[in-house]
């Protein structure tokens, strides 16, 4: 029978990496006080460094940073099909 994966709650993450940063001993001493996998809790730290200006950016930003990738998206698009087309013709 399979191990049903525990799922926990982003404040239960954030919580548990705050207190890694203010504790003076290990991650493994935390993660083995909450029953967690000392890799687990090394994850959610190194995600927590990857993405935490996220947490600080405002609406606005978060639009305009997915209107510009869906511009380029489209850009891209337009270049494959240009490429496809002379492809045609210099074949």
């Amino acid at each position: 029978m399979a191990k049903r994966r525990k799922d926990y709650t982003p404040k239960f993450k954030f919580k548990l990496v705050v207190e890694t940063l203010q504790h003076d001993g290990s991650d493994s001493e935390i993660a083995r006080a909450y029953g967690i996998h000392p890799v687990t809790l090394s994850k959610w730290k190194a995600r927590f460094f990857d993405q935490g200006s996220e947490i600080f950016s405002t609406n606005d930003q978060v639009k305009h940073y997915e209107q510009r990738i869906a511009e380029l998206e489209r850009l891209v698009g337009q270049k494959e099909v240009e490429i496809a087309l002379l492809k045609k013709v210099v074949l």
